[in-house]
C-alpha cells in the first residue's frame, strides 16, 4: 500500500508541475496574441478593400494586360501552406495540412504546395512529387521574423512563377483568425486575380469605368503586384493571430485538464490512505486482544 501512495504523490507532483508550465503558457500566448490581433485588425479592412478594388480593376484590363488576371487551363497548382513554427495549439497546423491535403486529393490538376512555417514544411518535405519549383528553400522559415519585407520576397517569387507559367493558378491555406477560441481553416484564392461579381454599388463589375493615373501600365506593372504582396502578408498575420488564440485556448483546456486529473489523484491518495490508517489500527486491535488472551 505504502508503494501505491508513493507513485499517487509522484503523479500529484507531475500534474502539478505541468499545470505551471501550461499556465505559464497560456498567459504568454495571451500576451502575444493582443499584439497580433491588433496587427490584423488593422491590417484586414485595408486589405480586403484593396482586394475589392484591385480585382475590379484587373478585370476592366484588356485579357493582354492583365498578366495576373489571365485565365488558363489550370494543368499545375500551387498551393500556399501557412502554418506555425511550434506545436501545442490543438488542431491549428493539423487543419491546414488535413485541407491542402484534401485538395490536393480532389484536384485533377498536378499539385505543388510551398510550405510557409515550419510544421507545414515538416509534412511535406518528405514528398518530393509536392516541392515546388523556382523557390528559396528557406521561405518556411519565415516566421522566424515575420515582417512585410520577408512576405514581399515571397510574393514577388509566387508571382515570378506564375508570369512564368509555371503555375496556371495559386491558392492560399492558411487560417483566418476570428477570435481567441475560433480559426477557420480557409483556401483562399491568390493567384489569377478573380474579378468581383458586383461593386458598392450593386452594379456588375464589369459595367464599372475607371480612371488610371498615371496610366494603366502603371496600375498593371506596380500597384496590382504591390497589392498581392498585401494579400499574401494579410494571410500571415491572420495565422499569425489565429495560432496564438489557439495555442492560448489549448493550453487553458489542458490547465482545466490537470485541474479535473489532480482532484481525481487526491481523492484516490485520500481512500488509499485512509485505507492503510484502517488497517493499521485493525493490527493493532487484534494483536491487543491476542496478548489480553
Amino acid at each position: 500500500m505504502a508503494g501505491g501512495l508513493k507513485e499517487v504523490r509522484e503523479r500529484i507532483t507531475s500534474v502539478q508541475n505541468t499545470m505551471q508550465i501550461t499556465s505559464a503558457m497560456k498567459m504568454v500566448a495571451a500576451a502575444k496574441l493582443r499584439r497580433a490581433q491588433d496587427a490584423i485588425t488593422r491590417m484586414r479592412p485595408y486589405a480586403e478593400k484593396l482586394q475589392a478594388v484591385l480585382s475590379n480593376v484587373s478585370a476592366s484590363l484588356d485579357s493582354g494586360e492583365g498578366v495576373y488576371s489571365e485565365k488558363r487551363q489550370v494543368k499545375r497548382v500551387l498551393l500556399v501552406a501557412i502554418t506555425s513554427n511550434r506545436g501545442l495549439c490543438g488542431g491549428f497546423n493539423n487543419n491546414i495540412i488535413k485541407e491542402v491535403n484534401a485538395y490536393i486529393k480532389s484536384s485533377s490538376a498536378e499539385c505543388h504546395v510551398l510550405p510557409l512555417g515550419k510544421k507545414a514544411n515538416d509534412a511535406f518535405k518528405k514528398n518530393n512529387a509536392l516541392a515546388p519549383r523556382g523557390f528559396n528553400g528557406d521561405s518556411w522559415k519565415i516566421f522566424d521574423d515575420l515582417n512585410f519585407d520577408a512576405a514581399q520576397v515571397v510574393a514577388d517569387s509566387i508571382m515570378e512563377q506564375f508570369r512564368l507559367g509555371t503555375y496556371d493558378e495559386v491558392k492560399i491555406v492558411y487560417n483566418r483568425f476570428v477570435n481567441a477560441a475560433v480559426q477557420e481553416a480557409v483556401v483562399e484564392g491568390y493567384l489569377p486575380l478573380e474579378a468581383n461579381e458586383s461593386d458598392e454599388a450593386g452594379g456588375n463589375a464589369g459595367d464599372v469605368e475607371y480612371i488610371f493615373e498615371p496610366n494603366q501600365t502603371e496600375i498593371v506593372e506596380r500597384i496590382i503586384p504591390n497589392s498581392l504582396k498585401v494579400q499574401l502578408y494579410k494571410g500571415l498575420l491572420d495565422s499569425h493571430a489565429a495560432e496564438h488564440g489557439a495555442r492560448m485556448t489549448a493550453m487553458h483546456q489542458a490547465t482545466e485538464n490537470g485541474g479535473e486529473l489532480l482532484r481525481e489523484l487526491r481523492i484516490s491518495y485520500n481512500k488509499a490512505r485512509q485505507a492503510a490508517i484502517t488497517t493499521e489500527i485493525l493490527e493493532i486491535v487484534a494483536g491487543s486482544e491476542a496478548l489480553d488472551s
